[in-house]
């Protein structure tokens, strides 16, 4: 499996959750359509345009496909979950949130699932409100449910944490929301890479994820919704291939998802997102959750190690801190030994800053690693952990 990724010959990649190495496929799909098969979509009749429009529109129909949504049109490509969830915030936030409204989110949502939210409340004199984690680290269901009420217009949370890795029960915290007539998304930048994701047995509005976490191309993602509430909401962006008709006083709009999608799109990025899932709909990642668990407790067996939270569903992640030693000494001790992981707040402050943490390591797995890349992480611990009490 690791003889797929060409950029991992030399190194331990423990950095998945951040983003994922890419297999050869799909880096010679994108290097491919530049040589071979490169032209416009959407606008052009000559032979290598009918091409790559239909190329670039299979895309979608795949990805409708593998989570399960009714319909090709409830698929927009976006630039990855941050622009997902700014398109919904700016669009169907600001047509339904009036003053006094509330959106709901967690304790644990990372800084894209917070801030545009933040962004629309202060637009709509609105209150974001965040429902709290219990002492293992898992949304505190029965607070979920009090915070919601008729103000209640957005319900937005994470599929799952990027920092403690928790797994969040989608299907009931959306069957507590559905109590209310109000909107749910999910960010799932984390959750499409280690679930099965079926958007119409979760019954959300929206789920959003990125490309680049599923082993293909950064600066692609998707936004699922729901075409009924697709269709009522207005374009954030005007330009090119998102109009029917122009004139210097009005315009009329295409019909969604094309209404979403302003100017040139990003072609090449699209047809490696749909190698990408090609490749990820061939694997088994029950070897993650062994995987997860073999670290859990290897790492768990060296003194002063920390692993922060103990949700009842945890996916391949952890974020630890180490007694006497800075996350940035311990990640730059570990570059040196070419061994990759994370440090920092994983643009998630609020979260760290309720542990009591100003900064961490984590530790996210992918499909290409192994025991012996716990093995060697371990050893490497130790090894720094002997230098640190010197």
């Amino acid at each position: 499996m690791k003889s797929d990724f060409p950029a991992l010959k030399d190194w331990i990649y423990l950095d998945s959750a951040a983003t994922a190495q890419k297999p050869k496929c799909v880096i010679d799909a994108i290097s491919n359509f530049y040589q071979e098969e490169y032209a416009t979509v959407h606008r052009a009749v000559y032979q290598m345009a009918a091409e790559s429009t239909e190329k670039y529109s299979s895309v979608r129909r795949k990805v409708a496909s593998w989570i399960h949504a009714r319909q090709e049109e409830e698929i927009i490509f976006t630039k990855g979950t941050t622009d997902a969830i700014n398109l919904i915030a700016r669009s169907l936030g600001d047509l339904v949130v009036e003053e006094g409204d509330e959106i709901l989110i967690t304790a644990m949502e990372h800084h894209a699932n917070i801030i545009p939210w933040q962004m629309l409340a202060k637009r709509k004199k609105a209150r974001l409100v965040v429902a709290p984690l219990d002492e293992r680290g898992d949304i505190d269901v029965s607070q979920f449910a009090s915070l919601l009420s008729a103000r209640t217009k957005i319900v937005s949370f994470t599929h799952i944490s990027n920092v403690l890795g928790t797994i969040n029960p989608v299907k009931e915290l959306v069957k507590i929301a559905r109590r209310y007539p109000l909107y749910i998304v999910v960010d799932g930048a984390q959750g499409i890479v280690h679930e099965k994701v079926d958007v119409q047995d979760f019954d959300v509005d929206f789920y959003a994820f990125s490309g680049h976490k599923i082993y293909g191309p950064t600066g692609v993602g998707i936004l699922y919704g729901k075409k009924e509430i697709l269709d009522m909401m207005p374009p954030v962006q005007g330009g090119g291939d998102m109009v029917d008709t122009v004139s210097f006083e009005t315009a009329s709009y295409q019909e969604t998802p094309l209404k979403f999608e302003a100017g040139t799109p990003m072609i090449a990025s699209v047809i490696g997102l749909g190698t990408a899932v090609d490749y990820i709909q061939n694997l088994s990642f029950d070897h993650e959750k062994e995987l997860l668990q073999y670290a859990e407790a290897k790492l768990s067996s060296i003194e002063g190690l920390k692993i922060l939270a103990n949700p009842k569903q945890r996916a391949p992640l952890f974020t630890f801190t180490l007694e006497g030693l800075h996350p940035l000494d311990i990640a730059n001790l570990l570059s040196f030994k070419k061994i990759a992981i994370r440090t920092g707040t994983f643009c998630a402050q609020p979260l760290l800053h309720s542990l009591g943490i100003q900064a961490a390591c984590r530790v996210s797995f992918g499909i290409y690693n192994s025991r012996e890349d716990v093995d060697a992480l371990y050893k490497a611990l130790m090894d720094i952990r002997a230098l640190a009490l010197v």
